[in-house]
């Protein structure tokens, strides 16, 4: 499968890219708890550029090898705290949007909410978004696996 063309990154919108992730590591949310984040919806959208990204930065982040074959299954796991185990909950939820998904449910917010403040919750729905749209691009174009953007 070869990539797509792809036309120049425009400097504003590159800015604006930077500007969010600021914020979002801004907030106080565990970067490793960003990591599964990011990972398990790039996981669930099948977008592999986002998923090699995802694990070599939670690597980087000091995540270990366990948690990170695990993440797919983390409900059948021992290996993720509570926090982790809301955040994934709320990830899988706001990332499946297809028709007849029950989508964020009261429970699931809550849940969310008993381990994280308004700022991180903010947070971890900003990089939830975020990483849907880099996966719908990356789909888009083809981009493949080990590339650097």
């Amino acid at each position: 499968m070869e990539a797509r063309m792809k036309s120049r990154a425009n400097a504003d919108v590159t800015t604006a890219i930077q500007h969010l992730y600021k914020a979002i590591h801004a907030s106080g949310v565990e970067p490793r708890v960003l990591d599964l984040v990011h990972l398990r919806a790039s996981q669930i959208n099948g977008c592999s550029p986002c998923v090699f990204a995802g694990v070599a930065a939670a690597r980087k982040h000091g995540e270990t090898d366990e948690r990170l074959h695990n993440v797919v299954a983390w409900r059948e796991t021992p290996f993720f705290t509570e926090a982790e185990r809301a955040a994934l909950a709320l990830t899988e939820a706001a990332t499946r949007i297809q028709d007849g998904a029950p989508g964020v449910t009261d429970e699931i917010w809550d849940a969310a909410a008993a381990h994280f403040d308004e700022a991180q919750l903010s947070a971890i729905n900003l990089e939830i978004a975020l990483t849907n749209f880099f996966n719908r691009i990356n789909r888009t174009v083809r981009e493949q696996a080990g590339k650097s953007w």
